[in-house]
């Protein structure tokens, strides 16, 4: 099985090298019963769309905010990025497509708004994520930019929640996302407040938005994963 799956993947990329294909901005839905063969064989991966891939045989499976590649020849699922031969991450640009989608339908009065730039910034964060931290300082130098911001702790980040929850229960919350997220209460209690459970709100939008880390951006409409600030700058200008 192991040699199997390797002789798939060498094929793959051999024929990737010779292609290099462009992703279509809309491609077609592949047919049903590739998504029905692929949900019997992986039947504990969630996915949302299946369409075919560039290469033929080969299918991408969108899954939240990754793609996936699922050959239903032999029942593979391959886990990993997709390149052109001219060195572009087609996996990646695909999700971005995707994920910039759906910017239309995030319903913004959700969020936590700060700032009153013309330029807007959708922001998915973790307070004690360290890259969420360094976005939230890049962005507060800027006056030119509206940020909204929802909220999706991390397990690793044991007291993310609860400064989440803080944040959004406070009468003043952009304050006290300054004061969390410049590390004013990581070695002392939060102070006492009513939980109004705007959490559990944005808890169903990030998982709407198929949201698994943090960070992740939209600038102006783009999405972009990840602290990429030469990106993000080049998308602000």
């Amino acid at each position: 099985m192991y040699r199997k799956r390797l002789a798939l993947v060498f094929a793959i990329l051999c024929l990737l090298a010779q292609a290099g294909t462009v992703l279509a901005a809309d491609q077609p839905v592949a047919d049903p019963k590739v998504a029905e063969t692929f949900r019997q064989a992986f039947p504990q991966v969630a996915f949302q769309e299946i369409y075919p891939s560039p290469i033929p045989g080969l299918y991408e499976v969108l899954a939240g905010n990754k793609v996936l590649y699922f050959a239903p020849a032999g029942k593979h699922l391959l886990v990993g990025d997709l390149w052109d031969s001219q060195g572009r991450n087609l996996s990646r640009e695909r999700i971005n497509q995707v994920m910039s989608k759906k910017v239309a339908d995030i319903p913004l009065q959700k969020a936590l708004k700060i700032g009153d730039g013309p330029k807007t910034v959708i922001e998915i964060t973790d307070p004690d994520c360290p890259y969420c931290r360094e976005a939230s300082r890049f962005f507060s130098t800027r006056k030119d930019v509206t940020r909204y911001v929802f909220f999706f702790p991390l397990s690793i980040h044991p007291e993310a929640e609860a400064k989440a929850r803080y944040i959004l229960s406070s009468p003043e919350p952009s304050k006290a996302y300054e004061e969390v997220m410049t590390g004013q209460f990581d070695n002392k209690p939060l102070p006492e407040f009513k939980d109004n459970h705007q959490l559990e709100t944005h808890h169903q939008i990030t998982e709407w938005l198929g949201i698994q880390g943090t960070p992740n951006f939209w600038i102006n409409g783009v999405f972009i994963s990840g602290a990429n600030f030469q990106t993000i700058e080049e998308l602000l200008k």
